[in-house]
């Protein structure tokens, strides 16, 4: 890190590895400067006051006050540097990330959706297309939900956790949630953005340094919050289209998830709704013999579903 970034340095920024990131660490590098001289400034200002003004020296409480307009113009001096800051560095440099995006075609598109506690990724594959996805698809096994009948989608490549990514090469990610708001936010690379549920963010960067970044959920999203990190590895081009092909072979060998109106492989069946359990004490359902032929209920509903022993008849029944 160069002699322009001590301050960044001592509170323990990480170096930058984007093309964009310079621009982000000159800016706190200009107001950690700027708010240390006012620091100081107002410091040595109060100490003056606490001398000037002690009862000792003036015994008598002057109402008249100071007549000097130096304060006023210091004032003026701090609001004008602070307006510059902003109108003239931190809202351009705003508008060309949300604005200036790089083509499509030169870009690598991913689509990271976050949950509690981590991050999914799902690239097009070598068709650049995205398959489609339901949320009636979603199971431990296809955190997505993408649709195993979408010809789009024999070529994607799905991971949890760790994503990686071609060495300078724009990336532009666009950000989703499944159940809270959560926060990307790569350190090493000056970026971040909300994840929303209901909508789709997009943030970009170009990474210029190959290596293994963190990645991190900078919004409070629960109590596994301290835990939602990720890893951003950035590669050589060789490198990525190995991890690629690597990546592609692993999908071939995964086996298809069963659809969601059908039950897994040993699951036992009952009378109640699937993924229920029926409380202590509750009647056996009326169809559950029918449902359950030649399946072997559970052991804690073997108890509940015994048959009493029938009652005597009486007399005329």
């Amino acid at each position: 890190m160069n002699s322009l970034a001590l301050i960044n340095e001592f509170l323990g920024q990480p170096p930058n590895a984007s093309s964009h990131g310079y621009q982000i660490d000159h800016i706190l590098e200009f107001c950690h400067w700027f708010m240390a001289a006012l620091f100081v400034g107002w410091s040595a200002f109060f100490i003056y006051v606490l001398i000037r003004f002690r009862k000792g020296r003036q015994p008598t409480a002057d109402h008249a006050g100071v007549r000097s307009h130096i304060s006023t113009h210091l004032e003026f001096s701090v609001v004008l540097i602070e307006a510059v800051l902003l109108l003239g560095f931190a809202i351009p440099l705003w508008a060309r990330r949300v604005n200036q995006f790089p083509p499509g075609k030169e870009a690598l598109l991913v689509h990271v959706v976050a949950q509690q506690f981590s991050f999914n990724y799902h690239l097009p594959g070598a068709d650049g297309q995205f398959a489609r996805r339901d949320v009636n698809l979603v199971s431990n096994s296809n955190p997505l939900g993408i649709d195993p009948k979408d010809p789009a989608g024999k070529d994607d490549i799905v991971t949890t956790g760790e994503l990686h990514v071609p060495v300078d090469r724009p990336v532009i990610a666009e950000l989703s949630s499944k159940d809270v708001i959560h926060d990307y936010f790569i350190p090493d690379m000056r970026i971040a953005g909300d994840a929303i549920p209901g909508s789709l963010i997009p943030i970009w960067f170009t990474p210029v340094k190959t290596g293994t970044y963190e990645v991190i959920c900078a919004q409070l999203c629960g109590l596994g919050h301290y835990g939602m990190k990720g890893t951003l590895v950035v590669d050589t081009p060789q490198d990525y289209q190995a991890w690629l092909k690597e990546r592609a072979e692993l999908a071939g060998t995964q086996t298809t998830p069963p659809p969601p109106t059908q039950r897994p492989p040993g699951e036992p069946i009952s009378g109640a709704p699937p993924g229920t359990i029926p409380p202590p004490g509750a009647p056996k359902p009326p169809n559950a013999d029918a449902q359950g032929a030649g399946a072997s209920p559970h052991p804690a509903q073997q108890l509940h579903n015994a048959p009493a022993s029938a009652p005597s008849p009486t007399p005329g029944g």
